[in-house]
């Protein structure tokens, strides 16, 4: 259900800004990265360049934010499909149907505000493009089909001011390259080696409370 995952999207990708301005910038400042990978041969070593260390940076950036906001675009694909089967099992008409939906957005206010508040703008738009890929569908679209056409539009100016198009899909062979190996890393089951290898520690994980919602349909 769109809608289910717009609440979703909105308070994980969202939030942060709107919420917690001043965490975000404290979480990130605190992750220590590092500028290069130190070879394993000694031989012919070089002093990286000013461009590969920023890139070596971006792309560890980019591991650590991933290893915090997989988890929960998968969460957000279960949660969807759980909501797309009861409405579909139970029959609702209309007025059942709205109210279950807004008996699972308080649910999903309940479970996950704290995760709000501690995930930071870079983390919260890498959730976004995780989100299409897992579920088909752009946040743009998602927020358009709930808070309607000009809110969509705001949003994607906000996005835009950090040089991302909420309207663009997943984009595995371009843009999220980099991103779709990480997910083939993580789907082989080598994901804490290979994070080990590169921060010489293995991954803190993200803890989801649950991938299932209580929340049932109430009928007349």
């Amino acid at each position: 259900m769109k809608r289910i995952l717009t609440v979703f999207i909105i308070m994980l990708c969202l939030g942060p800004g709107a919420m917690a301005q001043e965490g975000v910038s404290k979480t990130e400042e605190e992750v220590e990265y590092y500028d290069f990978i130190e070879p394993s041969s000694v031989t012919g070593r070089r002093k990286p360049t000013r461009k590969e260390r920023r890139e070596w940076r971006k792309y560890y950036r980019l591991v650590y934010n991933f290893n915090r906001v997989y988890p929960f675009a998968l969460v957000g694909r279960k949660l969807m499909d759980q909501v797309d089967s009861t409405i579909a099992a139970d029959h609702l008409d209309k007025g059942v149907r709205a109210r279950y939906i807004n008996d699972v957005e308080k649910e999903l206010l309940r479970l996950f505000e704290k995760d709000i508040r501690n995930t930071t703008i870079s983390q919260g738009f890498l959730l976004v493009r995780l989100v299409d890929r897992e579920c088909g569908h752009t946040v743009y679209d998602i927020i358009k089909d709930y808070e309607g056409g000009f809110a969509a539009g705001f949003w994607n100016l906000v996005g835009k001011l950090f040089d991302q198009d909420l309207k663009s899909h997943y984009d595995p062979e371009g843009v999220d390259k980099q991103t779709e190996e990480l997910i083939q890393i993580w789907d082989s089951g080598s994901w804490d080696e290979f994070y080990w290898e590169i921060f010489g520690k293995y991954p803190e994980k993200t803890v989801i409370v649950t991938d299932r919602l209580s929340t049932t349909s109430r009928q007349k």
